[in-house]
C-alpha cells in the first residue's frame, strides 16, 4: 500500500504563461478567440516576440493547480502527468516541487504543454498547445500510485481519453477510493454529460461544476433546447436551487456518492449530497484573475474532506481559499497566504 499520498492528481500537464498582448498582435497571431488550442510553433513564435519578455510563467492545468493548493494547505499531494523534455518541462516540475507537491512524470518527445493567459486590453484570452499533455496513457497510472490516497483528482478536459479515465477511475473503485472529477467546461459537460452522469451511477465520486457546467448539465440531461437568454448571476443561483437542485437530490439520495459541488464564484457554493442540499455563501470580491480559483475551492474541499470536515465545513474553506486565489495569477500563491487555513485543517 502507497500511504505516502493523501491525494493524488491526474491530468494535463501545462504551463500556464500570463502575458500582454496588443490587440494588432493578437490579431497577427490568430489570437482572436477567449478560447482556442494553437500549435506549438505559433506558441514558440509569440513567445519569441520582445513583448513576451515580461510573460509570467507556471505551473497549471486544473489538476495541477488542485495539487499545489493541498499541498500548502498541508496534505500529501502528488501530480501524475505528461511532460516534454524541454525547458517548460522544467518549469512545472520546479512550480510543483516549491509548492510541496510530488511530481509524477512521464516524459514525450513532444513539446511540454503549454496555455497562454493573454490580457488583450482587459479582455482575457487563453490559446492552449497541450502538447506533451495528451500523451498521458493507462500503463502510466498503475494501482501501486493509486492504491492508499484518500482520494484522486481527475482533470475534466481528460474526459475524452475515455480508456484512460474508465481505467483511474476502476483502479480507484477497486481500492475504495474515490475520484473527483472538475467538469472543466460547459463544452465538456455538453459534450460527456451522460457519460459523467453513467460514472457517478457506478464509482464513487465527487462531481465539481461551475454555475454555467451545471446548467448545461440539467439541460443535456434533459435533453432541454439551450437558450440564448443571458442570466445574471443571481438569476443562476436561483434556477439552480429551484429546478437543478431537485434533479441532484434524486441521484444522490439515499447513497454516500455521488457528492455533487456547485461553485458559485462570489456567491460561494451549493453541495448535494445523500439527498440534501447544503448551502455556503461568500463574500463577494473584485478578482485580479480567476484563472485557477475554482481548482483551488476543488483542493480546499477535498483538503478539508480528507480532515474529516463536515460539507459544509468543505465548501466554506473552498470558498475562503478560492477568494485568496483570486488576488493572485493563477495558482502563484505563497504558501504563507494559506497559513491559517492550514493551521484550521489540523484541529
Amino acid at each position: 500500500m502507497n500511504s505516502k499520498f493523501e491525494l493524488l492528481c491526474i491530468g494535463n500537464a501545462i504551463v500556464d504563461v500570463f502575458m500582454d498582448m496588443d490587440p494588432a498582435s493578437a490579431e497577427k497571431h490568430g489570437i482572436v478567440q477567449p478560447a482556442q488550442h494553437i500549435s506549438g510553433e505559433q506558441v514558440d513564435s509569440i513567445l519569441s516576440e520582445p513583448a513576451a519578455a515580461d510573460a509570467v510563467k507556471i505551473a497549471g492545468g486544473g489538476a495541477a493547480n488542485a495539487a499545489k493548493v493541498a499541498a500548502m494547505l498541508g496534505i500529501n499531494a502528488a501530480f501524475s502527468g505528461c511532460v516534454g523534455r524541454d525547458e517548460f518541462a522544467g518549469i512545472f516540475e520546479q512550480g510543483l516541487t516549491a509548492a510541496g507537491v510530488s511530481a509524477v512524470l512521464t516524459r514525450s518527445p513532444q513539446k511540454t504543454g503549454r496555455c497562454l493567459v493573454c490580457n488583450v486590453e482587459g479582455e482575457t484570452r487563453f490559446a492552449a498547445s497541450p502538447g506533451a499533455a495528451l500523451e498521458l496513457a493507462e500503463a502510466d497510472i498503475g494501482e501501486e500510485l493509486i492504491s492508499g490516497v484518500e482520494a484522486v483528482v481527475l482533470d475534466g478536459y481528460i474526459l475524452d481519453r475515455r480508456p484512460l479515465v474508465q481505467h483511474i477511475l476502476l483502479l480507484a473503485s477497486r481500492c475504495g477510493i474515490p475520484v473527483a472529477l472538475d467538469a472543466a467546461s460547459v463544452f465538456q459537460v455538453k459534450a460527456k454529460a451522460e457519460e459523467i452522469l453513467h460514472y457517478s451511477r457506478n464509482f464513487p465520486l465527487f462531481i465539481f461544476m461551475n454555475a454555467d457546467e451545471v446548467i448545461a448539465f440539467f439541460n443535456t440531461i434533459r435533453k432541454s433546447r439551450d437558450t440564448e437568454v443571458t442570466l445574471s448571476e443571481k438569476e443562476k443561483e436561483a434556477m439552480i436551487l429551484r429546478d437543478i437542485c431537485p434533479m441532484l437530490k434524486i441521484i444522490t439520495d439515499g447513497e454516500i456518492f455521488p457528492i455533487v459541488v456547485v461553485k458559485l464564484g462570489g456567491r460561494g457554493a451549493v453541495v448535494v449530497a445523500g439527498g440534501n442540499v447544503y448551502r455556503e455563501e461568500a463574500f463577494t470580491v473584485i478578482p485580479r484573475n480567476t484563472v485557477g480559483a475554482g481548482d483551488a475551492f476543488c483542493a480546499a474541499f477535498l483538503a478539508a474532506w480528507i480532515r474529516g470536515k463536515s460539507l459544509s465545513g468543505c465548501a466554506a474553506l473552498g470558498n475562503k481559499v478560492a477568494r485568496k486565489i483570486l488576488e493572485v495569477s493563477g495558482t502563484r500563491i505563497e504558501s504563507r497566504k494559506l497559513k491559517v487555513f492550514a493551521k484550521s485543517l489540523r484541529k
